[in-house]
């Protein structure tokens, strides 16, 4: 497949859309991008005291490779600049572009089929039971030498959700196209399954 295809999956922290997302495009051969990773990127460089909108106008593609982007300081800083809606708008023009290019693309993130491709062939929505995702997020953590409670996780869980869902640009909410995968249930093999499923039928609607 040589002309854009752009396979689109949302969801909230820790719902299995990265390793989906990533698993998904190995399948099919296309480009993956995890478009959080451009939020924990300015995040991380606004801890050091860069302004975060002046952070996000001059990303560079190896920021994405910056060190201690998946910690726990980061992914808050990341939840924390992504309400700014000046800073929102530098990145679009970013994934809009990965989104199109020749030979296909998957993105994950919070608002990839409602704003940044609401014209995507797939669009998926994934999610979890807040408690099974701060499970999932808290055995991360301690597996990366990090302390806390999960408790602590749960309630930082929490939290994301409220700023991400009640942010007045681009909340997380599903496209109302999108398939629903509730992955609280399932294990990653089959999640992974369910999503192929759905591109793969949509491949077989394009001929």
């Amino acid at each position: 497949m040589t002309e854009p295809f752009t396979v689109a999956i949302d969801g909230p922290a820790a719902s299995g859309k990265g390793t989906i997302s990533r698993a998904v495009a190995e399948r099919f051969g296309l480009a993956h991008l995890d478009t959080g990773l451009l939020y924990r990127a300015v995040g991380a460089k606004m801890l050091l005291g860069v302004d975060p909108i002046e952070a996000a106008q001059n990303l560079m593609a190896e920021d994405l490779k910056a060190p201690d982007l998946r910690g726990a300081a980061a992914a808050d800083a990341a939840s924390k600049v992504a309400v700014i809606p000046e800073l929102r708008a530098a990145l679009v023009d970013f994934q809009r572009a990965f989104a199109r290019r020749a030979g296909g693309a998957v993105l994950d993130g919070r608002d990839i089929g409602t704003v940044i491709c609401p014209e995507a062939e797939v669009k998926l929505f994934v999610t979890a039971s807040p408690e099974v995702r701060a499970h999932r997020r808290y055995l991360e953590l301690i597996a990366k030498g990090e302390e806390t409670t999960e408790d602590a996780v749960l309630a930082d869980v929490v939290a994301r959700d409220a700023r991400d869902r009640e942010r007045a640009t681009a909340p997380l909410r599903a496209a109302a196209d999108a398939v629903f995968l509730d992955t609280s249930h399932m294990d990653i093999d089959s999640a992974i399954a369910a999503a192929a499923r759905a591109v793969e039928a949509k491949r077989s609607e394009r001929g």
